[in-house]
């Protein structure tokens, strides 16, 4: 039996120095997730802004810095005039889609009652 198995390091994922919290950060980012979801295939930068609606430049592209950063996609300048580029997942990006497609059903699934919730909170607390 491991160590994690046993409970003795079970609060170690909690600690605020962790190193699994900035990368959790960057993949629960409301756009991380979105670009990832669009990378279906190589996808330009423009094409990525447009099938994102509401994104502004500034914060795609530090999204996509971040990606790249932590290996989930790659950049790759096209050798076109004027110079294009375009973004791809990664196969460690690629490793996300199935975890990530799972919490996007599970989202669309329950959305309704949520929003339930939601409701009769916002009624209690307001009263």
């Amino acid at each position: 039996m491991t160590t994690s198995e046993t409970g003795a390091d079970a609060g170690v994922v909690y600690r605020a120095a962790c190193p699994s919290r900035p990368i959790l950060d960057q993949i629960a980012d409301k756009w991380s997730m979105m670009v990832m979801a669009v990378l279906d295939k190589p996808t330009r930068f423009n094409e990525i802004k447009r099938r994102l609606e509401g994104v502004t430049q500034r914060v795609l592209t530090q999204t996509l810095r971040r990606l790249e950063r932590n290996g989930m996609i790659t950049r790759r300048v096209l050798p076109t005039s004027p110079v294009g580029v375009e973004y791809s997942l990664t196969p460690l990006g690629e490793s996300l889609q199935e975890p990530f497609g799972r919490l996007y059903a599970w989202t669309v699934d329950n959305t309704d009652e949520i929003r339930a919730h939601q409701t009769a909170y916002d009624q209690r607390v307001q009263s």
